[in-house]
C-alpha cells in the first residue's frame, strides 16, 4: 500500500512523461476580477436546509474572510440548534429564517448553500441565480431531467453566478490521481465500467400510519412544489420516495457514475440504456424507489453498468460501494478510501493509492477561489452535475417503465418511448411554478 505522494514519485507505476493534473484550487485566493466579491472583502454565506447543509458549511468556517450570516430550515428545532452551533464557531449568531426567500432577499449575502430535499433544488437554485447569489448546490442537482435542464439554462441566463455542485470527489486527489492513472493506458483497452452502491438505508421499514404534523415543522413549506400529502414519518425521510428523491440511484449514483464517466471521458448521454428493478430485498418496506436495481449504459466502445441493493451492505471486492474499470491488462477498483489495480496475470504491477480525506475541504477551497476570481470553471460546474443527475434519472425511468430500453435525445429532450416522457417533468403544486427560462 502506498500513499498519494509515493504514487506521484513512483516512476515504475506511471507511464513515461505522464503528469498528474494540477488541482484547480491550489493557487490561493489572491486573484481578483471585476465581479461582485473582491479578494479583500468578507464573504457572507447562508445555508438553506440545515441538516445536510451543516456538513456542507463546515469547511467554510476555516476561511477567516467567510462568515455564516443566515440559516433557513423548516424545522425550528434544527434551526435553533444550528444557529447556536454557528455562534459557537464564529462568535456571531446568524439570522434564522423559516422561509428561504427571506435569505435570497438579502443584498448582503454572497453565497447560498442549497441542501434541501431534492424536489426543492431546482426552484431554489433558479431563484438564487435570479437574486445574483453564487451557489454551492447539493447533489443530485434536481429530482427530474427537466429540472436539470432548467438549472443549466438559469446559469446561462444569469451568467455572472459561480456554481459548485457538491460532487466533492471531483476535488479529491485520490480520484484525480485515479483519472491520471487511467490516462496512462496501462489498463489496456477498457470494455466495462461497473458501479455499485449497497446501503441499509436504501430500503425502509414497513409502512407507518399518517400522523399529525409534529410541532415546530412547517410541513407545507417542506412539501413546497410537490403534491399535497398527509404527514407521514416515512415520507418525511424522503430519499426513497419518488416525489422527493430517487433512491440510491440518485443519492450515490451521481457521485459514482460521475467517476465512471470522467474515467472514460464521456460528456454526452449514452447511446441507449437498459434498466430493470424492483422492491425485492425488502418487499414490505415503505420505500417507493427500487431497493434492487440494475442499469446498463451502452456506448460505442464500452458499457457502464450500475447496481444498487438497499437493505444490505456487502459488495464486490469487499466494498459497500465503488467503481470498477476492467481492462485487458488489469482491473482498477476504487472507493473513497483507496483505489487498487489488480493485474491480469503479470501484465502490470499491483498498485494501490490511499485517500488523504481532504475532498470536502478541497472542494470548498476551489469554490471560494472561483468566487473571488469570478471564474465559473469550478471543479464541478452545473453542466457536470446535470449530466450525472440525468444518467441517474434515466436509470430509474427505465425501471419504472417495467424494464424498457430507452434512448434519450439531447436535442429534442424526449425519449424514443413516448410513455417514458411522463417522468421528465414534475407538475408543481400551486402557488409554486416550474421555472421557465
Amino acid at each position: 500500500m502506498i500513499n498519494r505522494r509515493e504514487f506521484i514519485k513512483s516512476s515504475a507505476a506511471l507511464a513515461a512523461g505522464m503528469t498528474v493534473p494540477a488541482f484547480a484550487g491550489t493557487k490561493g485566493m489572491a486573484g481578483v476580477a471585476s465581479g461582485r466579491v473582491s479578494a479583500n472583502d468578507r464573504i457572507n454565506v447562508a445555508v438553506i436546509g440545515c441538516r445536510r447543509g451543516w456538513s456542507d458549511v463546515q469547511p467554510f468556517f476555516s476561511h477567516q474572510d467567510v462568515r455564516c450570516v443566515a440559516l433557513s430550515d423548516v424545522k425550528e428545532e434544527v434551526l435553533s440548534a444550528r444557529g447556536a452551533d454557528v455562534e459557537a464557531k464564529q462568535g456571531t449568531k446568524p439570522d434564522l429564517y423559516g422561509d428561504y426567500r427571506k435569505v435570497l432577499d438579502r443584498k448582503d449575502i454572497d453565497i447560498v448553500i442549497i441542501a434541501t430535499p431534492d424536489h426543492w433544488h431546482c426552484l431554489q437554485f433558479v431563484e438564487a441565480c435570479m437574486a445574483g447569489k453564487d451557489v454551492y448546490m447539493e447533489k443530485p442537482i434536481a429530482n427530474s431531467i427537466a429540472e436539470c435542464e432548467a438549472m443549466v439554462a438559469a446559469t446561462k441566463k444569469y451568467d455572472k453566478v459561480v456554481v459548485q455542485v457538491g460532487q466533492q470527489q471531483r476535488s479529491d486527489k485520490l480520484w484525480i490521481d485515479m483519472i491520471a492513472y487511467l490516462k496512462t493506458g496501462q489498463l489496456g483497452r477498457i470494455g466495462r465500467v461497473h458501479v455499485w452502491a449497497n446501503f441499509n438505508y436504501g430500503a425502509y421499514g414497513p409502512p407507518v400510519p399518517d400522523s399529525p404534523v409534529p410541532a415546530g415543522i412547517d410541513y407545507d413549506m417542506w412539501l413546497g412544489p410537490a403534491p399535497a400529502r398527509p404527514f407521514n414519518q416515512r415520507r418525511f425521510s424522503w430519499r426513497m420516495m419518488w416525489n422527493y428523491g430517487g433512491g440510491l440511484m440518485t443519492d450515490w449514483g451521481v457521485h459514482l457514475l460521475d467517476m465512471g464517466l470522467w474515467g472514460m471521458d464521456v460528456k454526452t448521454m449514452p447511446i441507449k440504456i437498459f434498466s430493470t428493478g424492483g422492491k425485492f430485498l425488502r418487499p414490505d418496506g415503505a420505500h417507493e424507489t427500487f431497493d434492487t436495481l440494475s442499469v446498463t449504459y451502452q456506448f460505442k466502445d464500452h458499457i457502464m453498468t450500475w447496481e444498487n441493493n438497499g437493505g444490505v451492505e456487502t459488495g464486490p471486492y469487499g466494498k459497500t460501494y465503488g467503481v470498477l474499470f476492467r481492462g485487458t491488462n488489469g482491473t482498477l477498483v476504487a472507493d473513497r478510501d483507496n483505489w487498487k489495480v489488480y493485474p491480469e496475470g503479470e501484465k502490470i504491477p499491483v498498485f494501490e493509492v490511499v485517500s488523504d480525506k481532504k475532498d470536502m475541504r478541497n472542494h470548498v477551497d476551489n469554490f471560494l477561489e472561483c468566487v473571488k476570481s469570478r471564474n465559473k470553471a469550478t471543479a464541478c460546474p452545473i453542466e457536470n452535475g446535470s449530466l450525472c443527475a440525468k444518467y441517474a434519472h434515466i436509470g430509474n425511468i427505465g425501471a419504472r417503465m417495467g424494464g424498457a430500453a430507452l434512448v434519450y435525445d439531447e436535442q429534442t429532450r424526449q425519449f424514443d418511448v413516448p410513455e417514458a416522457n411522463q417522468y421528465l417533468k414534475p407538475t408543481y403544486r400551486s402557488p409554486w411554478k416550474f421555472p421557465e427560462l
